[in-house]
């Protein structure tokens, strides 16, 4: 995960990226506080719209930084082959979903603490994916996350 190598504070992922963006990706601003005033607390750009593939990555990575994740909400006609659960690292993560079409993923960790991640298509550009999600961690952004892929030319594919 592009930025997550060492946490900037405990419970907290650093929001600066040290790599390249690249398919795979995720940059995040998870608060743990009530206080949020962004939409969005983050950025994923999986490889795929092959969620077991693609999920447990990013679940390692939230829970080496965060503790657990319980649960994962995803839009049903985004993804393939979507299972009700996954266990990643022995560990069973519930899988949720509903053809919401919102262009986010979920988070649950715990009861109460939950994130919204944009999910930047995997065909986007590295340009493209990288404007998408400096949007996303900003957190002052009230960008709704469709409007967000639009703006930033990453939206859905379009066949030729």
């Amino acid at each position: 995960m592009a930025g997550s190598d060492t946490p900037s504070a405990l419970g907290h992922l650093p929001s600066s990226v040290r790599e390249a963006l690249k398919p795979g990706s995720a940059l995040l601003r998870l608060e743990t506080t009530p206080s949020r005033e962004g939409i969005l607390d983050g950025a994923w750009w999986p490889r795929s719209r092959d969620i077991v593939g693609e999920l447990p990555a990013l679940v390692r990575a939230l829970t080496e930084h965060l503790g657990p994740v319980t649960r994962v909400g995803l839009d049903a006609a985004a993804w393939e082959a979507l299972p009700t659960r996954l266990v990643v690292d022995d560990r069973v993560v519930h899988i949720d979903s509903s053809p919401i079409g919102d262009d986010t993923v979920l988070i649950t960790r715990g009861d109460q603490d939950h994130f919204s991640l944009l999910v930047v298509p995997p065909h986007a550009t590295p340009d493209a994916a990288h404007a998408a999600m400096a949007q996303a961690v900003r957190a002052d952004n009230v960008t709704q996350a469709e409007q967000i892929l639009i703006d930033t030319a990453t939206g859905p594919e379009t066949s030729t």
